[in-house]
């Protein structure tokens, strides 16, 4: 049995959380803002606006309603745990509301002929907040509700649990786990526990560890199954469409083996990832200049030290890089942190800070990019002293040497702990799942997305 044909069943399953469940909520917005504009015009002129004065006023905020869709992409308005509702939209729509703002702001002084008065620009913000909240917080839920349908867990792990908590907790995933079949070293009795399960539970649906040993054994029992009816489904496919990351827990060689097309080298992919890596690093890198004299001044003004630091970083393939950044810390010890109890002795300068919290260190890497070294979104380049150290204690952490470095990437996006200037293994772990998931995945739609989010994560002061 091919069970990578359950592909199609997971993305079913998980309905709200793909293309899907974007256009539906990119669509609704814009709805949202346009009958905010009329409401805008009906407001400010009291009665409803004829056919002149909307087409006096869609062509400018048509503009503003696309820019305001990609502030609300890079805010996560369209990620999957907005799309929810669940305690995380309300925040979100703040933030992005306040940053539309700005933008809005910002339009109407470059083009003040466009949107005339300012007043229309103020009553629009008000009403269309509104209603996005209705929206958002009411309409969409309702919209996509559905009946889940009944099915059974079968695997071990933390993962496994994290799976079990995040469908079980209210998010509409289109299925409910009613049973959940825990796994030990005994294989015997597992079908019958299956079949027990099913009949008393109602369930459909089997999701199982379909690379854990002990269900190896059922596999005869579980393709049975399809003939009666009933969906087998990758525990580990359905985790990675939930989380957008891989489970660690769940690859093995086989996994490996499965995907390693996914994996490996899209030639055309990447030279066109390698034309934008070139034309945007030069045009930023040029643009950047302006204010190197500036670091130059501060740095040197608050304690005389050397403006670059030069490190070497692992790239594609295992291979060493050099990379250059702006000195931000007291000196420099390439990542060699292990006289000091796994974590650095250098700390942070004044200046330091100021360029750490603006991304602005980083800017001399755009040469390391245009030289081919690195990428602009991949996973982050790391030490090869912490690269020994992972590698032993982390299993298939080459997995994120197989393509080139960046310099933002989905893990630094997702994964809120990454370590900085320490030995983490826990930590690192967590952030290959992510590494991992970007590797299997990479597109320039994703690029594109993590670029946004990137600039979204700097503007609002969460740092990548």
């Amino acid at each position: 049995m091919n069970y990578r044909a359950n592909h199609g069943i997971v993305r079913a399953m998980t309905r709200v959380t793909n293309s899907k469940r974007a256009l539906i909520l990119i669509a609704g917005d814009l709805v949202a803002y346009l009958f905010s504009l009329i409401l805008t015009l009906t407001v400010r002129y009291g009665q409803l606006p004829d056919r002149n004065l909307l087409s006096d006023h869609i062509p400018s905020f048509s503009v503003l309603f696309v820019l305001f869709v990609i502030v609300n992409f890079s805010a996560g308005l369209y990620d999957k745990q907005s799309a929810f509702g669940r305690g995380k939209i309300q925040g979100l729509l703040i933030k992005a509301q306040i940053a539309n703002i700005f933008v809005g702001t910002t339009f109407f002084y470059l083009a003040p002929v466009l949107i005339t008065p300012k007043a229309n620009l103020a009553i629009f913000f008000v009403i269309s907040t509104a209603l996005l909240f209705l929206w958002r917080t009411i309409m969409f839920p309702v919209l996509i509700v559905s009946k889940p349908q009944a099915a059974i867990l079968v695997g071990v792990g933390d993962d496994i649990d994290d799976l079990f908590d995040e469908i079980n907790a209210g998010g509409n995933y289109g299925v409910l786990f009613t049973d959940r079949i825990a796994l030990g070293p005994n294989t015997a009795g597992l079908p019958e526990r299956i079949s027990e399960s099913l009949s008393k539970n109602a369930a459909s649906i089997i999701v199982a560890d379909l690379h854990d040993k002990t269900v190896e054994s059922a596999m005869p029992f579980l393709y049975s199954q399809i003939f009666s009816g009933k969906q087998v489904i990758d525990a580990g496919r359905l985790y990675e469409a939930v989380f957008d990351r891989i489970p660690l827990s769940m690859v093995g060689e086989r996994w490996l083996l499965e995907n390693a097309g996914a994996l490996g080298g899209h030639k055309v992919y990447d030279s066109l990832k390698r034309v934008m890596d070139i034309a945007i690093a030069s045009v930023v890198g040029l643009v950047s200049l302006a204010v190197y004299p500036f670091i130059y001044l501060a740095i040197k003004i608050e304690d005389r030290g050397r403006i670059f630091i030069r490190q070497e970083r692992i790239g594609r393939n295992g291979k060493p890089i050099e990379i250059t950044k702006f000195r931000s810390m007291t000196g420099n010890d390439g990542g060699a942190y292990g006289s000091n109890g796994g974590k650095t002795s250098l700390t942070v300068t004044r200046v330091g800070k100021i360029l750490r919290f603006t991304r602005i260190d980083e800017l001399p890497q755009l040469w390391s990019v245009l030289k081919g070294d690195q990428s602009l979104i991949g996973p982050r380049p790391e030490f090869p002293s912490l690269v020994a150290i992972y590698k032993k204690e982390i299993p298939y952490y080459d997995i994120r040497h197989l393509i080139k470095p960046g310099l933002s990437g989905w893990a630094q996006i997702y994964h809120k702990k990454h370590p900085h200037h320490e030995v983490n293994a826990s930590e690192a772990r967590n952030k290959l799942f992510y590494d991992m998931y970007y590797i299997k995945n990479r597109s320039l739609t994703l690029d594109i997305r993590i670029a946004l989010q990137t600039a979204q994560a700097i503007l609002s002061r969460q740092g990548v």
